[in-house]
C-alpha cells in the first residue's frame, strides 16, 4: 500500500530523472558546439595567419589554405547536418595525418607532444 511518504519520494525521484535527462541533452547540443565553434576558428586561423602557419607546415601556404578550407566546410558540414557524418570521418583522418610532421618535429621541440595529444583528442571527438 502506498503511504504518503512513499508517494512523495516516488514523485521526487521521478522529477530528479526528468531534470536529469534535461541536462544530458542539453549538454549533448552544447557539446557539439564546444566542437564545432573551434574547428571553425582554427580554419579561419588557417586562412588569416596563413604566412606564419606556412613556415611550420610541410608543402608550404598552399597546403595551409587546403587546411583551413578543409576546417571551414567540416564545420558548416556539422553545422546545418548535411554530410556531416563523411565530413567528420575525414576531419579526423586529416586531424590523425597531421600527427606526422609533429612527430618529426619533436626532435627540434619536445613540446610537440602537446601537438599531437590535441590532434588524436580533436581526431577521437570527430570520429
Amino acid at each position: 500500500m502506498a503511504t504518503p511518504g512513499n508517494t512523495v519520494w516516488l514523485l521526487l525521484t521521478i522529477f530528479i530523472l526528468e531534470i536529469t535527462l534535461i541536462a544530458m541533452k542539453l549538454i549533448l547540443v552544447l557539446g557539439r558546439w564546444f566542437y564545432i565553434i573551434p574547428i571553425l576558428i582554427f580554419g579561419i586561423f588557417h586562412l588569416t595567419n596563413s604566412q606564419e602557419l606556412a613556415e611550420l607546415a610541410p608543402g608550404g601556404a598552399p597546403v595551409v589554405y587546403i587546411t583551413g578550407i578543409c576546417l571551414i566546410l567540416a564545420g558548416i558540414s556539422m553545422i546545418i547536418e548535411k554530410l556531416d557524418k563523411l565530413a567528420t570521418v575525414l576531419l579526423g583522418i586529416m586531424l590523425l595525418l597531421f600527427i606526422i610532421p609533429h612527430i618529426q618535429m619533436m626532435s627540434d621541440n619536445p613540446n610537440e607532444m602537446a601537438n599531437i595529444l590535441k590532434n588524436i583528442a580533436m581526431a577521437g571527438g570527430a570520429f
